[in-house]
């Protein structure tokens, strides 16, 4: 039979590995949120939000570096919570590129349209 102070070396040891994977769990979930909204952030500018959602790329490069450098400082919830803003911060410029490209193409479709509108009249007599 065990006595207290024989297991006491045990509890703690098995406190230690539960704390240890508690700490280390929420690291995990920060790495793979900087990675998805890195990804995001150049998703977002290979479609053209630098140039038609510059504001909105620009909070999300900052907000990206923001949650590296609470990464860094191991602040792992900061990091994500910064992380997650720069990722929407991202999608809303990938999204307003997306339309912007939208507009401009149904625009030019609009002048398409209308210079054969104006060639039907011209023709007919």
């Amino acid at each position: 039979m065990r006595t207290l102070s024989n297991m006491l070396p045990t509890v703690l040891c098995g406190l230690a590995v539960v704390l240890t994977v508690g700490c280390s769990s929420l690291k995990n979930p920060a790495t793979t949120d900087i990675a998805v909204t890195n990804a995001a952030v150049e998703s977002a500018v290979a479609a053209g939000g630098s140039q038609f959602a510059p504001v909105e790329m620009n909070a999300a490069r900052t907000k990206l570096a923001q949650a590296r450098q609470a990464f860094d400082a191991s602040d792992y919830e900061r990091a994500m919570g910064l992380s997650d803003q720069s990722r929407a911060d991202a999608k809303l410029a990938q999204g307003k590129a997306n339309a912007a490209k939208a507009r401009a193409a149904a625009d030019a479709l609009e002048d398409g349209i209308q210079i054969l509108r104006n060639e039907i009249k011209r023709d007919k007599p």
